[in-house]
């Protein structure tokens, strides 16, 4: 308890020296007046009492007697008249005497003369001790430290001193190694020094009382055989403020020397990174410009490979027009012919007939060609579509039409044989006759396997007839069989062109609350529904991909513009997309129609695929049984 009301104690005498330190800076500065005149004086700190004017004299007594006679609650008060007698008394004139002022006139002097202990240090005395077990303590570093930095001193550190007995009654003050340490150090011996608590006036002081004195410690410190100055000698030199000066100057020449000479290296350093960024640029462009040159090649190349394609496709056309050309004169040598024969009025039913399924085929085979002509787009779609399941059977009928052919222009050549032997048997040559004769005989029996091999083609045709719906047929059961199964399954039926009704959902739920929502979903979707199924509602267009036409959706198409604006993306994909199915797998009825799936690979399923889902279903429902 004693030792906490004495350091309370020192706290409040502390705040009264700040105080009092600040109100004395106020009447140096002037911004308080004091002097009225040359022998006028009036306190600034009184006025609401009276407005008596005082001597100087007078009214230093009167701060005198203020500053003493304040009680401890009015710490401002007492503040203002003990900083007033302080200005009065130094500068005044009024209680100053001659040899004070030499020696504070000395002390500033030499500030920074002589030899002070190296790293800047200061000394604390006359720490309040008491004995207490036979051992003296006194107050810890951490709280003289704070006490200092209260007062602007900013020490690094403080240390009390001991002794066999306990606490010295002395401490030292650590300040920075810095200039500004060098400043704090000053400010702190100058303060103590102002305050009459410095070391002169520690060492001729008759009675120190309870106040800590002050100093900076210098070389008669550093020399001492007290107890602080074994101390200093231990752990700090002496150094003059001039040697301390040259060697920062000897240590910053040394760092300007070592940091040019890294600035030198980091300068090469950033020449060859240079040196080599130039490489690597140049490097880089002959590696753009190759391949900017590849990528022309390949353009040219791709351009000469498509010229040399539209080169074929037009080459093809021309094939095709001379082939139109050569059955129209065809067709007119034949119908000269007609003519020729109806001018001789030939008696000849055989000749007759002849001529008649020789124009009757060549009628046909124009016919077709101007249908080839007008369904060339459609039937290239077809053709690829269907070319996967028909292609052994267009090889097998290929086969067979090629035989027909053969055998056709056979009975064609020994036909047009027989025509110029019987005009050049009208002379009456009994030879020619004879040859002619035995012509008719093998076109009779090249007639009768003509025939012979068109109906065996038309067996064949029948019998694939009849395969291929027996296979529709095992497709619908199927169909009928993979209905009831769940759409997470591999194999199941798919309902294509059927509208997927989430994305409606979604995109009123971001315009209507939740119950309306759905009501309107379930009405936009209705309505799209019937648009899909409208048959008049044709968004397609036609469109040739590398040779193949093929349909594709008409994004300008008013109704869909209209959907995707209003309602985003999502409605607008479920759509078109139920129109693509729908326009693949049942174009001319345009409604929905159940298809075989496999949702594994997104694709149309095989019969094959199927029977070996049922196979796989079946086989396991045994293993479980069993």
């Amino acid at each position: 308890m004693a030792r906490n009301s004495r350091f309370d104690t020192r706290i409040s005498e502390s705040e009264l020296d700040d105080y009092r330190y600040r109100y004395y800076r106020e009447l140096q500065n002037g911004s308080v007046r004091v002097k009225i005149s040359d022998t006028t004086f009036r306190c600034p700190y009184c006025p609401s009492k009276d407005d008596r004017d005082y001597r100087c004299r007078e009214l230093l007594q009167h701060a005198s007697r203020v500053g003493r006679d304040s009680g401890s609650g009015d710490v401002k008060e007492k503040a203002r008249h003990l900083a007033l007698m302080k200005y009065l008394d130094k500068y005044l004139d009024t209680k100053q005497s001659p040899a004070s002022t030499k020696d504070t006139e000395s002390s500033t002097a030499n500030d920074a003369d002589g030899h002070f202990v190296w790293p800047w240090v200061g000394i604390i005395a006359n720490i309040p001790v008491q004995r207490i077990d036979g051992r003296y303590v006194g107050e810890s570093g951490t709280k003289i430290k704070e006490y200092l930095a209260a007062q602007g001193f900013n020490p690094s550190r403080v240390n009390p001193l001991w002794n066999h007995r306990g606490h010295s009654g002395f401490a030292i003050v650590e300040f920075d190694k810095d200039w500004p340490g060098f400043t704090n150090a000053i400010a702190f011996d100058k303060a103590f020094e102002a305050d009459h608590r410095g070391k002169r006036d520690w060492k001729t002081a008759k009675r120190l009382g309870d106040k800590l004195y002050g100093w900076v410690a210098r070389e008669d410190d550093y020399r001492s055989k007290s107890i602080f100055g074994e101390h200093l000698s231990k752990s700090w030199d002496l150094k003059t403020v001039e040697e301390i000066q040259a060697e920062d100057k000897r240590k910053t020449t040394k760092l300007v020397s070592n940091l040019t000479n890294v600035i030198e290296v980091k300068t090469m350093r950033l020449k060859e990174i240079e040196s080599k960024y130039a490489e690597t640029s140049i490097s880089l462009s002959n590696v753009m410009l190759q391949k900017d040159a590849m990528h022309q090649a390949f353009n040219e190349e791709i351009t000469k490979i498509q010229q040399q394609a539209r080169d074929h496709f037009e080459k093809i056309s021309l094939e095709h027009a001379k082939s139109t050309m050569q059955l129209e004169a065809q067709k007119k040598e034949l119908e000269k012919r007609e003519k020729e024969l109806e001018k001789r009025k030939a008696q000849n039913e055989s000749e007759r007939r002849k001529i008649y399924n020789e124009k009757k085929m060549n009628m046909k085979a124009t016919i077709e060609q101007k249908k080839a002509d007008e369904n060339v787009l459609r039937l290239a779609e077809d053709q690829r579509r269907e070319k996967e399941n028909l292609h052994k059977r267009i090889i097998e009928l290929e086969r067979k039409l090629d035989a027909k052919q053969a055998l056709e222009l056979e009975i064609e050549r020994m036909r047009g044989a027989l025509q110029v032997m019987k005009h050049m048997g009208e002379n009456g040559d009994m030879d020619m006759k004879i040859k002619m004769d035995e012509i008719q005989e093998e076109l009779k029996e090249k007639e009768e396997e003509l025939d012979d091999l068109e109906a065996l083609n038309q067996a064949l045709v029948v019998k694939e007839r009849k395969s291929n719906d027996e296979l529709q047929e095992a497709r619908k059961e199927l169909i009928s069989y993979f209905k009831g199964r769940s759409g997470r399954a591999f194999i199941a039926v798919k309902q294509m062109g059927d509208l997927d009704t989430k994305p409606f959902q979604k995109a009123m739920k971001r315009k209507y609350s939740e119950e309306e929502a759905n009501e309107k979903a379930l009405e936009w979707c209705s309505l799209w529904e019937q648009n899909l199924t409208d048959s008049s509602w044709h968004p397609f267009k036609v469109i040739t991909d590398k040779g193949n036409c093929k349909e594709i959706i008409d994004e300008e198409d008013e109704r869909l513009k209209d959907l995707q604006n209003e309602y985003g993306d999502e409605v607008y994909m479920a759509v078109t997309d139920a129109l693509k199915e729908m326009n693949e797998y049942n174009p001319s009825g345009r409604y929905v129609v159940s298809e075989l799936w496999n949702f594994k690979e997104g694709r149309k399923a095989t019969l094959r695929e199927g029977v070996e889902d049922i196979l796989k279903q079946w086989r396991l429902h045994k293993r479980k049984r069993t």
